[in-house]
């Protein structure tokens, strides 16, 4: 498994602020025999077994302590995840031609239990960021998206518009694999708005769906919404997490929404504004053409910033070469909406 990580607090913000981003990788690589890191199987794969947990957060910058919740946030869902990523690979000795007895190995966990334990282990990270709210008499929000990865499956939890998406190599290809808990979200999905003025509208730093918030009752007793789901990983593919740093990078917005809305939505200016901020095209080919996932995040990060680097940036990327390969027919479909579009301090939105 190859994963690389950046974060940086965007131009607008250097020397005025701080980065309310976190972000957590934990790796679990195994060698047995000869299936150790550097060796390969026949078909010139590598022969180790990997695992890991990600876990990408992005506190808001209009409350008081956005960087404590998503510290918070990162720390409490990778202690209870790490776990379950390593029992998944603890759970298949056979993939090394080790024969042991049910005994001594934890069952496998399917994809809707791993779904579960992401979900309770977002929800207990909005519990003690409610609690830390409650005790240090602040108000902490932030958004949040985790991933376990193991025997091949990616598997997703998330909320609010940090987002995931996969970009696949060998088909020059890239999807969403998330879909924003946001108002221009929910604005595209009823038709209301068009790809453009996603990109750039007013109400673009407005979700509707965080973890912590004011400390209403028990933290015991709160929950939160975290959707979740599974996608298979082939060995051409990467993960790229990112906060709305890369998406929303873009500090003109108000002034392209209006003028591509007082030109009546002109083709023309739609893309001059396409033009000008970061599309889920650009973020396929930063992948696509880089030389290793370093080099990428990097890209990311001079992109962004070249754009108007608005807000603050942390990113995960995540590949593994011992998958299989892309197969030559068709692929399951893995994007989360096949009417994707694109996404300032944020604002959260009562639902």
């Amino acid at each position: 498994m190859r994963y690389a990580t950046n974060y940086d607090i965007g131009d607008r913000k250097r020397g005025q602020g701080i980065n309310e981003d976190s972000l957590s990788v934990t790796a679990f690589e195994e060698g047995h025999r000869d299936g150790h890191r550097g060796e390969t199987r026949g078909d010139g794969r590598p022969a180790n077994r990997s695992a890991g947990v990600f876990v990408l957060a992005d506190g808001a910058g209009g409350y008081d302590a956005g960087d404590a919740a998503s510290y918070i946030a990162t720390t409490v869902i990778a202690e209870r995840l790490a776990p379950v990523a390593i029992g998944a690979v603890r759970s298949r000795p056979h993939e090394f031609d080790v024969d042991l007895p049910d005994s001594v190995t934890p069952d496998p966990l399917g994809p809707d239990e791993v779904q579960a334990a992401i979900a309770d282990a977002v929800v207990d990270a909005h519990r003690e960021i409610l609690r830390y709210g409650r005790d240090a008499d602040t108000t902490a929000y932030t958004t949040v998206v985790a991933g376990v990865y193991a025997d091949g499956k990616l598997h997703l939890g998330w909320v609010g518009d940090s987002r995931a998406y996969l970009v696949n190599g060998d088909r020059g290809e890239i999807v969403r694999l998330t879909k924003d808990h946001a108002v221009v979200e929910h604005l595209a999905d009823e038709g209301e708005i068009d790809e453009v003025e996603a990109h750039v509208h007013p109400d673009g730093n407005e979700i509707t769906r965080a973890l912590g918030g004011p400390a209403h009752g028990d933290p015991d007793e709160a929950t939160v919404g975290v959707e979740t789901r599974t996608v298979r990983l082939y060995a051409e593919d990467t993960v790229v997490a990112t906060s709305d740093g890369l998406i929303d990078a873009q500090t003109d917005a108000p002034r392209l929404y209006r003028e591509y809305t007082d030109a009546d939505r002109d083709e023309e200016v739609g893309e001059s504004v396409l033009d000008a901020v970061v599309t889920d095209a650009e973020i396929r080919d930063v992948v696509l053409e880089a030389d290793s996932l370093t080099a990428a995040v990097r890209e990311y990060v001079a992109l962004a910033n070249e754009r108007g680097g608005k807000d603050n940036l942390s990113l995960v990327l995540l590949a593994d070469d011992a998958l299989p390969s892309t197969p030559r027919g068709g692929l399951p479909v893995r994007a989360v909406d096949p009417d994707d579009v694109l996404d300032r301090e944020t604002i959260i939105v009562e639902e």
